[in-house]
């Protein structure tokens, strides 16, 4: 099946027979695909480069894969959006082979094997080499990790960013896959704290799971960052809001959804398609990181 033919103006303005919508779908539960201040930040930027040209983001949530691959034939077949933006890329991710042979165009958040893809990519594994850094700039030496879902390729990236920096610093690293929610954000970082020699830092891929986290550090008494340290590698409001206020890793997400849009038009209008860069990585530190007193 292949996508009703788009009409635009010289401009790129979406026109008649144009939809004038850009889909993204959102699979999985709230924990596992993250749906959190990030991604309301990722929609306002897209919105923000689309709106100019009369475009608009057509969000859809599904309980899985399967339900999205169905939503993206059934957009297909009726016309119903321009083109979708797909996140959360997976290790052998079936979804843009599937928008190719729909003949839907794509633009990826992430890396992805085929350059030919149009994406906008975020340097995932040197932003946990940057934790690192600042951690052992602080003197810690054995730091945790609270990783997102292993078969997301920006985890996977982020792992391998975590191992080198690690051997490079001969720092002792431990790492524990959770789901992005504040529940397992907190058992996740209890375990690692039950360690025989237990780490003086934690790391967590989310805001969400780092929130959660302090606040059952702080509930049971735990000193932070007196007794440990936390930093997470999404930054937003809640970091800010914290007490005390979490140091985080952050990228201009309204900036990453600006770049996402602007891709998606350079496609549409200029068929412009490989990757792309996101915005760089920035240090917010904050009162949730200090040096270890033990």
């Amino acid at each position: 099946m292949q996508t009703a033919p788009v009409q635009r103006g010289r401009d790129g303005a979406a026109a008649a027979g144009g939809s004038g919508l850009v889909g993204l779908v959102l699979a999985g539960n709230a924990p596992r695909v993250g749906v959190e201040p990030f991604f309301m930040e990722l929609i306002a930027g897209m919105e923000a480069a689309l709106r100019p040209t009369g475009r608009s983001v057509l969000l859809l949530a599904v309980a899985d894969v399967a339900a999205e691959v169905a939503a993206y034939r059934r957009w297909a077949q009726q016309g119903t959006v321009e083109a979708v933006v797909v996140v959360n890329l997976a290790v052998g991710d079936v979804r843009p082979a599937e928008l190719t042979s729909l003949g839907l165009p794509a633009v990826l958040a992430g890396h992805h094997p085929d350059p030919s893809f149009a994406s906008v990519v975020t340097d995932d594994a040197g932003a946990v080499r940057t934790a690192l850094a600042l951690l052992a700039s602080l003197g810690h030496r054995v730091v945790g990790r609270i990783a997102g879902p292993g078969d997301l390729v920006h985890t996977r990236e982020r792992t391998a960013g975590m191992h080198e920096e690690a051997e490079r610093r001969t720092l002792d690293v431990r790492l524990v896959e959770a789901d992005y929610s504040a529940a397992r954000g907190a058992a996740a970082a209890l375990q690692l704290l039950a360690a025989d020699r237990p780490p003086t830092a934690l790391v967590f891929d989310n805001d969400v799971m780092a929130v959660g986290a302090l606040e059952e550090l702080v509930r049971r008494g735990v000193d932070v960052p007196g007794r440990v340290s936390l930093l997470a590698c999404d930054d937003s409001a809640l970091c800010e809001m914290a007490v005390p206020a979490l140091s985080a890793l952050s990228i201009d997400v309204h900036e990453h959804g600006s770049r996402l849009g602007q891709a998606v038009l350079d496609l549409l209008v200029a068929g412009t398609t490989g990757p792309r860069p996101g915005p760089p990585v920035q240090v917010r530190e904050r009162a949730s990181t200090a040096a270890p007193s033990w």
